[in-house]
Order: structure tokens, then C-alpha cells, then sequence
């Protein structure tokens, strides 16, 4: 169903080196923002590909107040330690690697535990610890599948319903694995939320995200406090 919505706003660039680049200087802004008001920052990465050479020229900058930044996870995929389909992997090569200073602060999803759901609630106590009670990350970053997923709420997955947690298990797999991932009310609960989506693979999903059909998880995402940066091969 598609309901009458505020689209977010979107900035649109000619190439996906522009899309990151714009992208690192908002978040820059807005990781400054969190901490003039608040004092400290609380930062939840997703994977994909798209994301990570600008999250790495973010975590290179000198200018901005690492030693009060926490890093959080949007979503794992349940795979062994240094597997290549892990976004822990990732964050490790391209963050943490070039900023070792955030390791401390930087809290991994605990997708190697035997009780998968436990340490699913475990994470949203850890939420909770660093982001206050009702859980809200300051800043989001989310990436849109060409099927219209977002984080790891995948279509057709019962982790779409899960409202009265904010860290929830996928039921089925996806890609081939099940997955840890924040749930709608977390990130609903986000002061920011910045969408980074490049390719014309996700054309129709973006069109679609922007025009509130919840038919895709994509479409679900509160687009109040929300903003898009997309390249023009995606944005059509």
C-alpha cells in the first residue's frame, strides 16, 4: 500500500565519487552536531559496497572528535569471524584500520554466539547503554537493494513485523545467510538517517523508497529525519 508520504530529500550526483564525498561531509556535519549537543556521537554503519571507501575517508579526517564517536552495526550477516561476507570484516579494513582509536568504541554484532536470539537482545541492551532509554542512535546509514531491502529486512522475511525489539534474527535466510539486523522501531528512532544508494540496478527500488510504497522494507523507513544521496544512474 502506498499511503500519502513526505518524500526525503534527495541529493543527486553524476557519479557514485561524488555521492561519497557529499555524503562524508554531511556526516561529518552531523557526527559535530551530535556532539555539540549531546557530547558524543552514536553512528550505526550498514554493508553493501557502496559505503566503505567513504566511510574510510570519513575515519582519515583529523578534524572531527573521534574519542566521543561509538560505532554500532545496522546489520550481520551470521558467518565465522574475518569471513568475507561479514560487514565486520569491512568495518576492519576500512575504519578501524585506519582509525584504531575507534576499536574501543566500536561495538561488533554477536552473530558467533550459540544462542543467536539472545545476543540478538544482548546488542539492544548494548544499544541502550550507550544511546539511552528509548534506544536512539544519532545517525543511521542505511543502503538500498535492488529488491528494495534496507539493513537486513529483506522481503517476505517475519523480521518486517518484529515492532517490540530493536535488534531481531532473520527467519529464513537470505543470500545465504540469516542475519542480526536493527529493526523498524530502532531505526525509526533515529535523530539522522542518511541513505546511500548508487546503480541503476536500484532505479525502480529508490522510486519507490522515495514514493512510500511499503510494499518494500525500503518503503517503511521514517522519512522525516531522513535524507537521500544518490547518483543519477539510480535517481533515473
Amino acid at each position: 500500500m502506498t499511503t500519502h508520504h513526505q518524500p526525503p530529500p534527495i541529493h543527486v550526483f553524476d557519479t557514485a565519487g561524488e555521492v561519497a564525498s557529499q555524503a562524508e561531509e554531511w556526516l561529518a556535519h552531523r557526527i559535530l552536531e551530535a556532539v555539540d549537543e549531546r557530547g558524543r556521537c552514536s553512528m550505526a554503519v550498514s554493508g553493501g559496497h557502496s559505503p566503505w571507501p567513504m566511510l574510510e575517508s570519513l575515519a582519515r579526517r583529523t578534524d572531527l572528535p573521534w574519542d566521543a564517536v561509538s560505532i554500532f552495526q545496522v546489520d550481520e550477516r551470521i558467518a565465522p569471524e574475518g569471513d568475507a561476507d561479514r560487514n565486520l570484516t569491512q568495518l576492519n579494513e576500512h575504519v578501524l584500520a585506519v582509525r584504531p582509536s575507534l576499536r574501543a568504541r566500536t561495538h561488533p554484532m554477536p552473530v558467533n554466539d550459540p544462542d543467536i536470539d539472545k545476543a540478538a537482545d544482548r546488542y539492544a541492551d548494548r544499544l541502550i547503554e550507550s544511546c539511552g532509554m528509548p534506544m536512539m542512535l544519532d545517525i543511521i546509514h542505511l543502503g538500498l537493494g535492488p529488491d528494495g531491502h534496507t539493513a537486513s529486512l529483506v522481503p517476505g522475511d517475519l523480521v518486517l513485523k518484529v515492532r517490540d525489539r530493536d535488534v531481531a534474527i532473520t527467519s529464513g535466510s537470505y543470500q545465504g545467510r540469516r542475519r542480526m539486523t536493527l529493526t523498524y522501531p530502532a531505526i525509526n528512532r533515529a535523530r539522522r538517517i542518511i541513505w546511500q544508494v548508487i546503480g541503476e540496478d536500484k532505479r525502480d527500488a529508490l522510486s519507490r523508497m522515495m514514493a512510500g510504497d511499503e510494499t518494500i522494507p525500503g518503503g517503511v523507513v521514517s522519512s522525516s529525519q531522513a535524507v537521500v544521496f544518490a547518483d543519477s544512474a539510480s535517481a533515473g
